[in-house]
């Protein structure tokens, strides 16, 4: 047996990682071979975890090999303890660890790039200010809109014209996150599921699953490309282009897209703000309005853009101190 150890990411912190696999091998008196995949990765990213190989095809499944088989990460760490290897009590890591030092968004900007738009109030179709681009935010999203008087909440986006719809009313919508609208599908059997086959649904990663129906839409070329989904309860996080798991009892049978465009129970839009999105001239909007704020802040109106500009100016000199 020769375990491999991993790099994928040239920013990961791997140094460590690798550190604890050959203290691990030198106890176990096994050799190490080290494996540099970053730029495999790059071609073909790696997603683990449950909820992200629900996508895969049934050629790609047949070539994985899972070394831990079906042992839960508490009994790891118990066989780690027993055997006494030197990373038993090594801490989980958080968040998108393979990116390094270097923040989401900083990544997005890098690789995909930048291009501004605008962000309209969905209810009134109100010019609130600029973004960076509509792939820096999902439905839902808080972080990141720099908009006084919030909190502010995407609520929508039209891609074809780069413009993010935000509202301060997101949760009084609620009871409209129950149906939704999947399609590239990806069936592990190469099938769909019967009509009254009873389902689950993972729509991102973590625990929580929904009890589900599924109805699938027929096409005109008489096959099923697009499904409705509902689900037993309200979701506040449904975002277009994550991923939705389905699952029969505890085996997961298939994933598919949600779909940019919702059905009809989708968050409001105003015809004011569809018709604005839809200028190609954005110049001839004008500057952003001025946000009332909330009745308890005491700062009456503030002007967003200047708002955003005096937080850009102050971002960078941040950075400037941190190198």
């Amino acid at each position: 047996m020769v375990p491999n150890f991993e790099n994928f990411w040239s920013e990961c912190p791997w140094e460590d990682d690798l550190k604890y696999a050959k203290d691990v091998c030198n106890q176990v008196d096994v050799p190490l071979e080290v494996v540099h995949l970053t730029d495999e990765y790059w071609n073909n990213v790696v997603k683990d975890q449950t909820y992200f190989l629900s996508h895969l095809s049934q050629s790609q499944l047949k070539q994985l090999l899972f070394p831990l088989g079906c042992i839960p990460k508490d009994e790891v760490r118990k066989l780690a303890t027993k055997f006494d290897l030197p990373n038993k009590d090594r801490k989980d890591s958080q968040g998108i660890c393979f990116l390094g030092k270097i923040r989401f968004s900083e990544f997005v900007a890098r690789h995909i790039g930048e291009r501004e738009g605008v962000i309209l109030e969905a209810e009134t179709g109100d010019f609130l200010g600029k973004h960076r681009g509509f792939w820096f935010y999902t439905i839902g999203q808080r972080q990141g809109l720099r908009l006084p008087g919030g909190p502010w909440y995407v609520v929508e986006k039209d891609v074809k014209n780069n413009v993010v719809f935000v509202s301060r009313n997101y949760f009084s919508f609620d009871k409209r996150r129950r149906v939704f609208r999947v399609g590239s599908f990806k069936w592990l059997s190469g099938l769909p599921p019967g009509q009254t086959t009873q389902l689950q649904c993972k729509v991102r990663h973590g625990p929580g699953f929904y009890d589900c129906s599924l109805q699938m839409e027929v096409e005109a070329d008489g096959q099923c490309h697009s499904a409705v989904v509902r689900i037993s309860e309200d979701d506040q996080g449904l975002a277009a282009g994550q991923f939705a798991a389905f699952y029969e009892g505890r085996t997961c049978i298939g994933s598919g897209v949600i779909l940019e465009f919702w059905d009809d129970q989708s968050f409001p839009v105003c015809t004011k703000a569809l018709e604005i999105a839809r200028m190609e001239d954005k110049s001839k909007i004008g500057n952003p309005v001025k946000i009332k704020v909330k009745p308890d802040n005491p700062q009456e109106v503030c002007d967003s853009a200047e708002l955003a500009s005096k937080t850009s100016q102050g971002n960078k000199k941040l950075k400037s101190c941190w190198h």
